[in-house]
């Protein structure tokens, strides 16, 4: 009796390691500079316009043994790029590993890599990368599926949290070249005045036609110290644009010839910026002085 049910018990245990398959898991996934260089820091930031490179890395993966007794793993995989506010970045990539099995292969993984670029328009914020991956061998045994998600920060343009038409981070120019700007340009009679200013808050196009489609004109007046009118051009300059991704601001630069006659005084270049598809305005007063 006492071998008896000391063989029971390894016969039970026997059985559970066999019934005991294995669970398809995510071992590792991060973002990388190039395509497989080192890991990236949680705190790194990417900026607008650079590419970022994704690896995925899969364990617990099943091995199908075929007729000639070859061995081979088959997975496919989905993956997305979404901003802070849920758009996605492209549209969804999708892929398959079909990898023959040797022996010798023990320590091997399957892995898949992908690379993105942040959108030179993109906003600040926490970003997210998520991951579907089905193991076609084991599917439908209920362990063949895993899912995974790996959040990364760009720097990008800080927006306001209304949703109404505005323009930020007004600027003079002192040229075409002047990256910095200030808030108070000074010029001279004959000269050019430039103004740069961050278009936020206007309506994309309804319908899966129109892309994201968005579109803004600017209207320009410029007053003098008394708030007399000296010039008007109601139709100083216009964008129009549609994408994948919502480009959520834009850049607008105007100029304006000043006449070489301009008494030296302070003056006030007024521009109005117009929403064509939600309908909205804004008007940005921006003093400046010619001497």
């Amino acid at each position: 009796m006492k071998g008896a049910g000391a063989l029971a018990f390894f016969a039970a245990g026997l059985v559970c390691d066999v019934c005991a398959a294995p669970k398809l898991t995510v071992e590792r996934i991060a973002l990388h500079q190039f395509e497989d260089g080192a890991l990236l820091d949680r705190a790194y930031e990417f900026l607008p316009g650079e590419t970022a490179y994704f690896s995925c890395r899969l364990t617990g993966y099943r091995i199908q043994t075929l007729d000639d007794g070859t061995q081979n793993a088959k997975l496919s995989w989905r993956m997305e790029v979404r901003d802070p506010a849920g758009a996605l970045l492209e549209p969804p990539a999708q892929g398959r590993i079909d990898a023959e099995i040797f022996p010798e292969d023990t320590d091997w993984l399957p892995k898949f890599l992908k690379s993105f670029v942040v959108p030179s328009f993109a906003i600040s914020g926490e970003y997210r990368v998520s991951v579907h991956v089905v193991d076609e061998v084991a599917s439908g045994e209920g362990s063949g599926e895993v899912s995974g998600e790996l959040k990364f920060r760009v720097k990008g343009q800080a927006l306001d949290q209304t949703s109404m038409l505005t323009a930020r981070n007004v600027v003079f120019l002192n040229g075409e070249d002047d990256a910095l700007g200030t808030r108070a340009g000074i010029y001279h009679p004959g000269g050019i005045a430039r103004v740069r200013m961050d278009v936020s808050g206007y309506k994309f196009g309804d319908g899966v036609r129109e892309k994201n489609r968005f579109s803004i004109s600017f209207g320009m007046a410029l007053e003098n110290a008394q708030g007399e009118q000296l010039f008007s051009q109601p139709d100083a300059g216009n964008q129009t644009d549609e994408s994948f991704y919502p480009q959520r601001y834009s850049t607008g630069i105007l100029t304006l010839n000043l006449d070489k006659n301009l008494p030296a005084d302070s003056y006030t270049l007024v521009v109005t910026v117009n929403d064509k598809i939600g309908g909205q305005s804004y008007e940005v007063r921006a003093p400046f002085r010619v001497e």
